[in-house]
Protein backbone atom coordinates (compact mmCIF):
# COMPACT_ATOMS: atom_id res chain seq x y z
CA UNK A 1 0.00 0.00 0.00
CA UNK A 2 1.10 3.51 -1.14
CA UNK A 3 1.60 5.72 1.35
CA UNK A 4 -1.23 8.53 0.27
CA UNK A 5 -2.42 11.83 2.12
CA UNK A 6 -4.75 14.03 0.55
CA UNK A 7 -5.73 17.09 2.19
CA UNK A 8 -7.87 19.08 -0.06
CA UNK A 9 -11.16 19.47 0.99
CA UNK A 10 -12.88 20.74 -2.56
CA UNK A 11 -11.42 18.50 -5.04
CA UNK A 12 -12.84 17.90 -8.54
CA UNK A 13 -12.93 13.95 -9.52
CA UNK A 14 -10.89 14.99 -12.53
CA UNK A 15 -7.39 15.93 -10.42
CA UNK A 16 -8.39 13.21 -8.22
CA UNK A 17 -8.25 10.35 -11.26
CA UNK A 18 -5.00 12.31 -12.40
CA UNK A 19 -3.45 11.47 -9.10
CA UNK A 20 -4.92 7.94 -8.97
CA UNK A 21 -3.49 7.54 -11.94
CA UNK A 22 0.03 8.57 -11.34
CA UNK A 23 0.02 6.83 -7.95
CA UNK A 24 -0.53 3.74 -9.73
CA UNK A 25 3.10 3.94 -11.74
CA UNK A 26 5.68 1.58 -10.38
CA UNK A 27 8.32 4.41 -9.83
CA UNK A 28 6.01 6.45 -7.73
CA UNK A 29 6.16 5.41 -4.12
CA UNK A 30 4.74 8.01 -2.20
CA UNK A 31 2.01 10.95 -2.82
CA UNK A 32 0.00 14.08 -1.08
CA UNK A 33 -2.41 16.47 -2.35
CA UNK A 34 -2.32 19.81 -1.13
CA UNK A 35 -5.29 21.98 0.29
CA UNK A 36 -5.38 24.28 -2.60
CA UNK A 37 -5.11 20.69 -5.26
CA UNK A 38 -7.12 21.37 -8.49
CA UNK A 39 -6.63 19.97 -11.66
CA UNK A 40 -3.81 20.39 -13.91
CA UNK A 41 -2.01 18.59 -17.09
CA UNK A 42 -0.06 15.15 -15.92
CA UNK A 43 0.19 15.75 -11.73
CA UNK A 44 -2.70 18.17 -10.40
CA UNK A 45 -1.50 21.26 -9.28
CA UNK A 46 -1.08 21.14 -5.50
CA UNK A 47 0.66 17.62 -6.31
CA UNK A 48 3.63 16.49 -4.75
CA UNK A 49 5.04 12.82 -5.36
CA UNK A 50 8.14 10.77 -4.75
CA UNK A 51 10.16 8.56 -6.91
CA UNK A 52 12.82 6.27 -6.82
CA UNK A 53 15.86 6.41 -9.45
CA UNK A 54 14.07 8.90 -11.75
CA UNK A 55 12.92 12.47 -12.32
CA UNK A 56 9.75 13.57 -14.25
CA UNK A 57 9.62 16.67 -16.22
CA UNK A 58 6.01 16.94 -16.69
CA UNK A 59 5.87 16.66 -12.74
CA UNK A 60 7.54 19.54 -12.40
CA UNK A 61 6.10 21.72 -15.32
CA UNK A 62 6.78 24.15 -17.86
CA UNK A 63 7.90 27.15 -15.14
CA UNK A 64 10.54 25.44 -14.14
CA UNK A 65 11.04 27.34 -10.62
CA UNK A 66 7.66 29.59 -10.29
CA UNK A 67 7.49 30.62 -7.13
CA UNK A 68 7.00 33.28 -4.01
CA UNK A 69 9.57 36.56 -2.78
CA UNK A 70 8.53 38.35 0.03
CA UNK A 71 10.63 41.22 1.58
CA UNK A 72 9.60 42.74 4.52
CA UNK A 73 10.82 46.42 4.78
CA UNK A 74 10.99 49.40 7.74
CA UNK A 75 8.81 51.40 6.31
CA UNK A 76 4.84 51.95 6.57
CA UNK A 77 2.01 53.10 3.78
CA UNK A 78 2.30 56.41 5.35
CA UNK A 79 5.84 57.00 3.85
CA UNK A 80 4.36 55.76 0.40
CA UNK A 81 2.15 57.50 -2.38
CA UNK A 82 0.37 54.15 -3.33
CA UNK A 83 -1.51 55.43 -6.29
CA UNK A 84 2.14 57.28 -7.74
CA UNK A 85 3.73 53.88 -6.98
CA UNK A 86 0.97 52.09 -9.01
CA UNK A 87 1.52 53.43 -11.74
CA UNK A 88 5.70 53.81 -11.08
CA UNK A 89 5.72 50.22 -11.04
CA UNK A 90 4.78 49.76 -14.64
CA UNK A 91 7.30 52.06 -15.92
CA UNK A 92 10.18 49.47 -14.33
CA UNK A 93 8.89 46.36 -14.35
CA UNK A 94 7.49 44.76 -17.96
CA UNK A 95 4.08 42.47 -17.18
CA UNK A 96 2.13 40.62 -19.66
CA UNK A 97 4.51 39.66 -22.82
CA UNK A 98 6.37 42.94 -22.36
CA UNK A 99 10.37 42.00 -21.80
CA UNK A 100 13.14 44.07 -22.00
CA UNK A 101 14.51 45.85 -24.80
CA UNK A 102 18.13 45.06 -24.45
CA UNK A 103 19.92 41.99 -22.87
CA UNK A 104 19.65 41.40 -19.03
CA UNK A 105 23.12 40.56 -17.19
CA UNK A 106 22.18 36.67 -16.19
CA UNK A 107 24.39 33.80 -14.85
CA UNK A 108 26.77 32.54 -17.32
CA UNK A 109 24.75 28.90 -19.10
CA UNK A 110 25.32 25.42 -18.11
CA UNK A 111 25.07 23.98 -21.11
CA UNK A 112 23.74 24.44 -24.94
CA UNK A 113 20.09 24.34 -24.31
CA UNK A 114 20.11 26.94 -21.59
CA UNK A 115 22.45 28.96 -24.05
CA UNK A 116 19.82 28.68 -26.70
CA UNK A 117 16.89 29.45 -24.28
CA UNK A 118 18.33 32.62 -23.17
CA UNK A 119 19.13 33.78 -26.65
CA UNK A 120 15.58 33.43 -27.45
CA UNK A 121 14.18 35.54 -24.66
CA UNK A 122 16.07 34.18 -21.58
CA UNK A 123 18.17 37.48 -21.66
CA UNK A 124 15.15 40.00 -22.12
CA UNK A 125 12.76 38.11 -19.55
CA UNK A 126 14.80 38.71 -16.27
CA UNK A 127 12.86 41.03 -13.61
CA UNK A 128 9.66 40.45 -15.83
CA UNK A 129 6.43 39.43 -14.04
CA UNK A 130 4.46 37.83 -16.50
CA UNK A 131 0.77 37.11 -17.11
CA UNK A 132 -1.59 34.64 -15.50
CA UNK A 133 -1.67 34.24 -11.77
CA UNK A 134 1.52 36.17 -11.47
CA UNK A 135 1.52 39.31 -9.45
CA UNK A 136 3.48 41.91 -7.65
CA UNK A 137 1.94 43.47 -4.59
CA UNK A 138 2.46 45.74 -1.85
CA UNK A 139 0.84 44.95 1.49
CA UNK A 140 0.93 45.78 4.93
CA UNK A 141 1.84 43.16 7.57
CA UNK A 142 0.12 43.07 11.30
CA UNK A 143 2.90 45.41 12.75
CA UNK A 144 2.14 47.81 9.94
CA UNK A 145 5.13 46.98 7.79
CA UNK A 146 5.40 46.99 4.55
CA UNK A 147 6.13 43.78 2.19
CA UNK A 148 6.69 43.40 -1.43
CA UNK A 149 5.52 40.33 -2.45
CA UNK A 150 6.08 38.72 -5.73
CA UNK A 151 4.98 35.69 -7.91
CA UNK A 152 6.56 34.64 -10.94
CA UNK A 153 9.05 32.38 -12.08
CA UNK A 154 11.27 31.10 -15.13
CA UNK A 155 9.57 32.92 -18.03
CA UNK A 156 9.73 31.23 -21.68
CA UNK A 157 13.37 30.09 -20.51
CA UNK A 158 11.38 27.57 -18.30
CA UNK A 159 8.97 26.75 -20.57
CA UNK A 160 11.81 26.09 -23.46
CA UNK A 161 13.43 23.64 -21.34
CA UNK A 162 10.59 21.63 -19.81
CA UNK A 163 9.32 21.17 -23.84
CA UNK A 164 12.30 20.06 -24.67
CA UNK A 165 13.07 17.01 -22.20
CA UNK A 166 9.26 15.93 -21.78
CA UNK A 167 9.41 15.20 -25.87
CA UNK A 168 12.83 13.60 -25.02
CA UNK A 169 11.38 11.39 -22.43
CA UNK A 170 8.45 10.55 -24.86
CA UNK A 171 10.92 9.24 -27.26
CA UNK A 172 13.00 7.08 -25.04
CA UNK A 173 9.17 5.86 -24.24
CA UNK A 174 8.71 4.36 -28.21
CA UNK A 175 8.92 0.63 -28.49
CA UNK A 176 10.92 0.70 -31.56
CA UNK A 177 10.25 -3.09 -32.63
CA UNK A 178 7.26 -2.50 -34.82
CA UNK A 179 8.98 0.44 -36.43
CA UNK A 180 12.24 -1.68 -37.45
CA UNK A 181 10.04 -4.65 -38.64
CA UNK A 182 8.24 -2.24 -41.18
CA UNK A 183 11.55 -0.70 -42.18
CA UNK A 184 12.84 -4.08 -42.77
CA UNK A 185 9.89 -5.13 -44.64
CA UNK A 186 10.34 -2.18 -46.92
CA UNK A 187 14.26 -2.40 -47.68
CA UNK A 188 14.54 -6.11 -47.40
CA UNK A 189 16.94 -5.92 -50.49
CA UNK A 190 18.84 -2.96 -49.04
CA UNK A 191 19.27 -4.91 -46.26
CA UNK A 192 20.28 -8.21 -48.12
CA UNK A 193 23.17 -6.42 -50.39
CA UNK A 194 24.53 -3.36 -48.78
CA UNK A 195 23.71 -3.33 -45.04
CA UNK A 196 25.85 -0.43 -44.08
CA UNK A 197 23.29 2.00 -46.25
CA UNK A 198 20.64 0.23 -44.31
CA UNK A 199 21.82 0.95 -40.95
CA UNK A 200 22.36 4.56 -41.92
CA UNK A 201 19.31 4.90 -43.51
CA UNK A 202 17.32 2.94 -40.32
CA UNK A 203 18.79 5.44 -38.14
CA UNK A 204 17.17 8.41 -39.94
CA UNK A 205 13.98 6.62 -40.46
CA UNK A 206 13.89 5.96 -36.38
CA UNK A 207 15.25 9.53 -35.15
CA UNK A 208 12.10 10.88 -37.60
CA UNK A 209 9.55 8.68 -36.70
CA UNK A 210 10.95 9.46 -32.88
CA UNK A 211 10.57 13.15 -34.10
CA UNK A 212 6.95 13.16 -35.39
CA UNK A 213 5.63 11.03 -32.61
CA UNK A 214 6.86 13.41 -30.11
CA UNK A 215 6.16 16.22 -32.01
CA UNK A 216 3.74 17.30 -29.00
CA UNK A 217 3.21 15.84 -25.26
CA UNK A 218 -0.03 15.65 -24.35
CA UNK A 219 -1.23 17.12 -21.54
CA UNK A 220 -1.95 13.37 -19.51
CA UNK A 221 1.04 12.15 -20.72
CA UNK A 222 4.74 11.88 -19.01
CA UNK A 223 7.68 10.00 -19.00
CA UNK A 224 9.86 9.44 -16.96
CA UNK A 225 14.21 9.79 -17.18
CA UNK A 226 16.75 7.58 -15.42
CA UNK A 227 18.61 10.12 -13.08
CA UNK A 228 21.87 8.27 -14.30
CA UNK A 229 21.30 8.40 -17.88
CA UNK A 230 23.18 11.07 -19.70
CA UNK A 231 19.37 13.13 -20.26
CA UNK A 232 18.63 12.69 -16.89
CA UNK A 233 21.74 14.37 -15.46
CA UNK A 234 21.05 17.16 -18.05
CA UNK A 235 17.88 17.74 -17.01
CA UNK A 236 18.47 17.92 -13.49
CA UNK A 237 21.48 20.32 -14.70
CA UNK A 238 19.20 22.50 -16.50
CA UNK A 239 16.59 22.87 -14.37
CA UNK A 240 18.70 23.69 -11.36
CA UNK A 241 19.58 26.90 -13.27
CA UNK A 242 16.09 27.83 -14.00
CA UNK A 243 15.35 27.83 -10.30
CA UNK A 244 18.20 30.14 -10.19
CA UNK A 245 17.12 32.22 -12.94
CA UNK A 246 13.42 32.19 -11.51
CA UNK A 247 15.00 33.34 -8.20
CA UNK A 248 16.99 36.24 -9.53
CA UNK A 249 13.99 37.29 -12.40
CA UNK A 250 11.71 37.78 -8.61
CA UNK A 251 14.78 39.65 -7.02
CA UNK A 252 15.53 42.07 -10.15
CA UNK A 253 11.76 42.87 -9.42
CA UNK A 254 11.83 43.47 -5.98
CA UNK A 255 15.20 45.69 -6.16
CA UNK A 256 13.21 48.03 -9.16
CA UNK A 257 10.15 48.55 -6.73
CA UNK A 258 12.83 49.46 -3.59
CA UNK A 259 14.50 52.15 -5.60
CA UNK A 260 10.92 53.56 -6.63
CA UNK A 261 10.39 53.15 -2.50
CA UNK A 262 13.52 55.09 -1.65
CA UNK A 263 15.19 51.64 -0.98
CA UNK A 264 14.05 50.86 2.35
CA UNK A 265 16.16 48.81 4.83
CA UNK A 266 15.08 44.91 4.62
CA UNK A 267 13.93 43.31 7.69
CA UNK A 268 13.25 39.82 5.88
CA UNK A 269 13.68 38.05 2.61
CA UNK A 270 11.87 34.49 1.84
CA UNK A 271 12.17 32.75 -1.39
CA UNK A 272 10.40 29.57 -1.69
CA UNK A 273 9.16 28.14 -5.33
CA UNK A 274 6.82 25.45 -6.03
CA UNK A 275 7.60 23.75 -9.38
CA UNK A 276 10.75 21.49 -8.88
CA UNK A 277 12.10 18.42 -7.87
CA UNK A 278 14.34 17.98 -4.68
CA UNK A 279 16.30 15.27 -3.80
CA UNK A 280 15.76 13.91 -0.43
CA UNK A 281 16.87 10.14 1.50
CA UNK A 282 17.02 8.24 -1.87
CA UNK A 283 14.21 10.05 -3.30
CA UNK A 284 13.13 12.43 -5.50
CA UNK A 285 10.80 15.17 -4.19
CA UNK A 286 8.13 16.48 -7.15
CA UNK A 287 6.51 19.19 -6.21
CA UNK A 288 4.14 21.16 -9.02
CA UNK A 289 2.22 24.07 -7.27
CA UNK A 290 3.19 23.36 -3.88
CA UNK A 291 5.93 24.47 -1.89
CA UNK A 292 8.39 23.16 -0.01
CA UNK A 293 7.60 23.02 3.71
CA UNK A 294 10.79 21.77 6.28
CA UNK A 295 10.40 22.16 9.76
CA UNK A 296 11.90 25.95 10.50
CA UNK A 297 11.46 26.71 6.44
CA UNK A 298 9.70 29.98 6.26
CA UNK A 299 7.41 30.63 3.23
CA UNK A 300 4.94 32.41 1.49
CA UNK A 301 1.07 31.30 0.42
CA UNK A 302 -0.69 33.78 -1.56
CA UNK A 303 -4.93 33.93 -1.51
CA UNK A 304 -5.99 36.37 -4.34
CA UNK A 305 -5.85 39.76 -5.40
CA UNK A 306 -7.92 41.17 -2.25
CA UNK A 307 -7.32 38.69 0.02
CA UNK A 308 -3.15 38.82 0.34
CA UNK A 309 -0.59 36.26 1.48
CA UNK A 310 -0.10 35.00 4.99
CA UNK A 311 3.90 34.14 5.58
CA UNK A 312 4.35 30.95 7.25
CA UNK A 313 6.74 28.54 8.48
CA UNK A 314 7.20 24.99 7.87
CA UNK A 315 6.21 22.31 10.11
CA UNK A 316 8.52 19.35 8.55
CA UNK A 317 5.36 17.14 8.68
CA UNK A 318 6.41 13.95 6.52
CA UNK A 319 3.03 12.99 5.48
CA UNK A 320 2.98 15.84 3.48
CA UNK A 321 5.96 15.24 2.26
CA UNK A 322 7.45 18.07 4.18
CA UNK A 323 5.34 20.51 1.59
CA UNK A 324 2.05 23.03 1.93
CA UNK A 325 -0.09 24.48 -0.44
CA UNK A 326 1.27 27.20 -3.15
CA UNK A 327 -2.25 29.36 -2.58
CA UNK A 328 -5.89 28.89 -2.49
CA UNK A 329 -6.24 27.05 -5.43
CA UNK A 330 -8.60 27.87 -8.12
CA UNK A 331 -12.46 26.72 -8.26
CA UNK A 332 -13.12 27.55 -11.62
CA UNK A 333 -10.95 27.79 -14.20
CA UNK A 334 -10.14 30.96 -16.57
CA UNK A 335 -12.31 30.61 -19.09
CA UNK A 336 -15.45 29.39 -16.68
CA UNK A 337 -14.40 32.28 -14.72
CA UNK A 338 -14.92 34.65 -17.27
CA UNK A 339 -18.36 32.97 -18.34
CA UNK A 340 -19.17 33.23 -14.70
CA UNK A 341 -18.00 35.90 -13.13
CA UNK A 342 -19.33 39.57 -13.35
CA UNK A 343 -17.28 42.91 -13.14
CA UNK A 344 -19.63 44.60 -10.65
CA UNK A 345 -19.02 41.98 -7.86
CA UNK A 346 -14.89 41.85 -8.93
CA UNK A 347 -15.33 46.08 -8.80
CA UNK A 348 -17.36 46.08 -6.02
CA UNK A 349 -15.37 43.37 -3.41
CA UNK A 350 -11.98 45.18 -4.52
CA UNK A 351 -13.00 48.78 -3.61
CA UNK A 352 -14.58 47.43 -0.30
CA UNK A 353 -11.29 45.69 0.31
CA UNK A 354 -9.08 49.34 -0.40
CA UNK A 355 -6.62 47.56 -3.19
CA UNK A 356 -5.61 49.94 -5.93
CA UNK A 357 -5.31 47.36 -9.04
CA UNK A 358 -6.00 46.56 -12.51
CA UNK A 359 -10.12 46.09 -12.20
CA UNK A 360 -11.08 45.18 -15.85
CA UNK A 361 -12.55 42.51 -17.93
CA UNK A 362 -8.92 41.59 -19.00
CA UNK A 363 -8.44 40.46 -15.34
CA UNK A 364 -11.46 38.97 -14.12
CA UNK A 365 -10.45 35.72 -14.77
CA UNK A 366 -8.17 36.55 -11.50
CA UNK A 367 -11.00 37.81 -9.39
CA UNK A 368 -10.86 36.28 -6.19
CA UNK A 369 -14.16 34.40 -6.44
CA UNK A 370 -12.27 32.23 -9.27
CA UNK A 371 -10.55 31.00 -5.87
CA UNK A 372 -11.15 28.69 -3.09
CA UNK A 373 -11.19 30.82 0.26
CA UNK A 374 -7.62 30.90 1.46
CA UNK A 375 -8.67 31.24 5.27
CA UNK A 376 -9.81 28.01 4.95
CA UNK A 377 -7.06 26.38 3.04
CA UNK A 378 -4.59 27.50 5.89
CA UNK A 379 -6.70 26.89 8.32
CA UNK A 380 -6.98 22.79 7.25
CA UNK A 381 -3.04 23.01 7.17
CA UNK A 382 -2.47 25.01 10.60
CA UNK A 383 -4.99 22.28 12.06
CA UNK A 384 -2.81 19.19 10.04
CA UNK A 385 0.16 20.61 11.77
CA UNK A 386 1.90 21.57 8.05
CA UNK A 387 2.83 25.17 8.88
CA UNK A 388 2.60 27.60 11.41
CA UNK A 389 0.86 31.23 10.07
CA UNK A 390 3.87 34.13 11.26
CA UNK A 391 2.19 36.96 9.90
CA UNK A 392 -0.36 38.24 7.30
CA UNK A 393 -0.15 40.41 4.86
CA UNK A 394 -3.23 42.33 3.35
CA UNK A 395 -2.54 43.84 0.08
CA UNK A 396 -2.79 47.45 -1.07
CA UNK A 397 -1.75 47.42 -4.40
CA UNK A 398 -1.87 44.43 -7.20
CA UNK A 399 0.60 44.45 -10.18
CA UNK A 400 -0.91 41.79 -13.05
CA UNK A 401 0.27 41.39 -16.29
Amino acid sequence: MKNIKIYAEVLEEEALKQFEDVMSKDYVLKGALMADAHKGYALPIGGVVATKDVIVPAFVGYDIGCGMCAVKLDITKDNIDLNDLFHKIFDVVPVGRSMHNEKQEVMDPTSELIEEGLNKKGYYQIGTLGSGNHFLEIGEGRDGKLWIVVHSGSRNLGHFVAEYYMKEAKKLSFDETSLIEEYAKRKSNVKKYNPDAYKRGLNKFLNDEKDKLAAKVKDDEYFPLDVDSDLGKAYINDMNYCLDYALLNRKRMIESVKKLMGDPKELMFINRNHNHADFKNGLWIHRKGATHAEKGMMGVIPGNMRDGSFIVEGLGNEDSLCSSSHGAGRVLGRKAAQRELNMNDFSKTMKDAGVIGLIDEDHIDEAPDAYKNIFDVIKIQEDEGLIKVIDYVKPLLNIKG
